[in-house]
């Protein structure tokens, strides 16, 4: 079936995306404001974008007529943290994504314990497994209010317990139990049902299907 996504009201168009994009990693985001207080939610229009330089994107969909607290902040300083959401921290996730004003900072409101990071002035979220610290390469206004921001990863954290080799940067992903986020409202996936494929090359592919190969 056809949808002319042009056409469609936004709120289809959000059912269509959300429902197919799956599972989406979530940037569980800190920032702060020029009034120094911090802010966190969470966003699964996100992903990382390449590694010279570490980048990664988020899509900040807009508030109640305004940008959101979160593109206001970076907009406003330049940095943030996006923090990865773990299966033991998706009530606490989930708490901060009240709509809550300007004032408030909701890693206070989940009980979360804010540290400070190393190179940008937003925290990190202690209970976090991994967090990227960022400065704003980037961003572009993609609608009334709606906003991509893209930003350069300065620092990585990941939790000690789930670094298998520091110095070939061994990760164990599986322990990290990362949750994604599916379709509808309230709907979120485990990373537990796996499975590997070997990546081909070009001459195993030539010698399985030799007709591939040959000149027309």
């Amino acid at each position: 079936m056809l949808f002319d996504m042009e056409n469609l009201e936004a709120q289809s168009r959000y059912k269509i995306l959300t429902a197919t994009v799956t599972p989406r990693p979530i940037a569980w985001v800190t920032t702060l404001s020029d009034d120094g207080v911090i802010n966190a939610a969470p966003y699964s229009f996100f992903n990382v974008l390449g590694h010279e330089p570490p980048t990664l994107a988020l899509g900040l969909l807009a508030g109640k007529g305004r940008f959101k607290d979160t593109a206001t902040n970076i907009l406003a300083t330049g940095e943030f943290v996006v923090n990865l959401v773990s299966e033991r921290n998706a009530d606490a996730m989930n708490t901060t994504c009240v709509d809550a004003p300007p004032e408030i900072d909701e890693l206070a409101l989940a009980g979360l314990i804010a540290v400070p990071s190393h190179a940008v002035r937003p925290p990190r979220i202690a209970e976090s497994p991994v967090s990227f610290e960022c400065r704003i390469l980037t961003s572009m206004v993609t609608g009334p209010h709606q906003t991509i921001v893209i930003g350069r990863i300065v620092c990585a954290h990941v939790e000690d317990a789930f670094v298998q080799d520091r110095e070939r940067c061994y990760i164990d992903t599986q322990a990290l139990r990362l949750i994604g986020r599916m379709h509808g409202s309230g709907w979120y996936a485990r990373c537990t049902d796996l499975f590997q494929l070997d990546r081909p090359t070009w001459t195993q592919l030539q010698h399985a299907h030799p007709a591939t190969s040959e000149a027309p």
